[in-house]
């Protein structure tokens, strides 16, 4: 038999972690080819990583909230055949300098990769040992004469203080320079073993919380917003520009062309990707709205990357971006806003469509509401929120004269960073979206 390890698999460029919310598969369950063995989440994403085998899980190495690594290791799972992933990817050994010591030590290394592979049979019986240790690190105690209640008591710096290959070159090259125990010089030597890094609570204000009241655990993506809206609030200096837009043309155009398009496309044509739409022109026009600031320097991003917020089941809110939104003509811009919203409710996104958004758009009026003051998703500097299309009575101006009409209307909420967005442009932004959705096209076919 020999055993596999399961990574921590990429995840896109900009993604480092991921944390642990469940355990699948327990600890020596079947697990086939492909199958999820657990879930992971990260700032906005649940995913399941799969096993790359057929076998059975023998070790769980992160508990659920360990925050974890790209690259790390997660799980060991056993399979038919007869060498290790471990004894594999430790086979190739790497020296540096000229020191004698050290080459003599990776010598024993190679040789004991050697007898790894040609042997599984080890002279110590480790079943004694309450501790694991790989098949490398048996064959270079069996190799340099280490008992393993010598080996037990070598302080190891891998996961849950694991003693690696480096821990017991280390303790072979000292015990042999110093010729007795050398337990406390490699205890010294050794640096504080890797521990799974857990999200600590922030102390909270005191509540008074009586016998009938029910305490309610936030969920993880719950914390993750709450700490996400705070670090935002007291990064950027919020200010708001509001602005009412008459969007009569666009409701009628709509009503005119969805069925069609529902037809031919087996989709549903909202309002969102013609929005979207005219952002991407916008911030165009302005793209002074379109940059991060970094300490004291301003990024100007060269991508008009869209943030689409898109509420979840359980009321949570998820933020899939739409890449290079300025090069999607209408057609493509619904198609993008119906896949990834369509992906987001069904929890299908991956982790990397959820990143690198350079402004954001949210549309408030899905819930009723008429407008709203957003909080700006670092690091950008803006958020727009798209107020409740309502119909309303409005003075409509006419050659002949004003009088009073029937006209679909509704509130632009434009919030923004004031250390590096004036007034001005924040409400130039919004009057330019006002002036192009009232001069919406209403001859083009989509």
């Amino acid at each position: 038999m020999a055993k596999k390890e399961l990574k921590l698999p990429k995840m896109g460029e900009s993604v480092a972690e991921a944390t642990i919310t469940t355990w699948l598969k327990e600890v020596g369950d079947t697990i086939e080819a492909d199958e999820a063995v657990l879930e992971i989440a990260t700032d906005k994403v649940d995913s399941e990583v799969p096993s790359e085998y057929d076998g059975v899980l023998v070790e769980k190495l992160f508990d659920v909230d360990d925050v974890v690594k790209v690259g790390e290791v997660v799980a060991i799972i056993e399979v038919e055949g007869e060498d290790s992933d471990e004894n594999e990817e430790e086979s190739t050994i790497e020296v540096e300098g000229e020191d004698s010591d050290e080459n003599e030590a990776a010598s024993a290394v190679e040789e004991s990769v050697k007898s790894a592979k040609s042997s599984t049979e080890s002279t110590s019986n480790y079943s004694d040992s309450s501790k694991f240790y790989s098949p490398l690190v048996k064959n270079i105690a069996d190799k340099e004469n280490i008992t393993v209640k010598e080996l037990d008591k070598i302080k190891g710096t891998g996961l849950d203080e694991r003693v690696t290959k480096d821990d017991i070159l280390t303790y072979v090259k000292t015990k042999k320079e110093s010729g007795n125990s050398v337990e406390q010089s490699v205890t010294k030597k050794t640096p504080e073993p890797k521990k799974a890094t857990k999200t600590v609570a922030k102390p909270s204000t005191p509540v008074n919380i009586n016998t009938d009241d029910e305490v309610v655990e936030m969920t993880r993506m719950g914390k993750l917003i709450s700490s996400h809206m705070i670090a935002s609030t007291q990064t950027s200096a919020h200010v708001q520009s509001f602005i009412e837009v008459d969007v009569t043309d666009i409701w009628n155009w709509r009503g005119k062309h969805k069925a069609a398009f529902q037809k031919r496309e087996g989709e549903k044509l909202t309002f969102t990707p013609i929005f979207m739409e005219v952002v991407a022109k916008t911030i165009k026009d302005f793209p002074k709205i379109n940059i991060a600031v970094d300490g004291d320097k301003i990024i100007m991003k060269k991508h008009i990357n869209l943030g689409m917020a898109a509420a979840l089941p359980d009321g949570n809110l998820i933020v899939p971006v739409i890449r290079d939104a300025d090069q999607l003509n209408l057609l493509g811009m619904a198609k993008k806003v119906n896949d990834l919203a369509g992906r987001a409710r069904n929890g299908k996104l991956k982790p990397d469509e959820t990143q690198g958004g350079t402004y954001t758009v949210t549309n408030v009026g899905t819930f009723g509401s008429v407008m709203g003051t957003p909080i700006i998703n670092q690091p950008q500097v803006g958020i727009l929120a798209l107020g409740a299309i309502r119909k309303v009575p409005a003075v409509i101006e006419t050659p002949e004269g004003d009088f009073i009409g029937i006209r679909y209307k509704m509130f632009l909420s434009h919030s923004y960073d004031h250390r590096v967005v004036n007034g001005a442009l924040g409400g130039q932004f919004i009057q330019r979206m006002k002036e192009y959705l009232e001069n919406f096209d209403t001859d083009q076919t989509i």
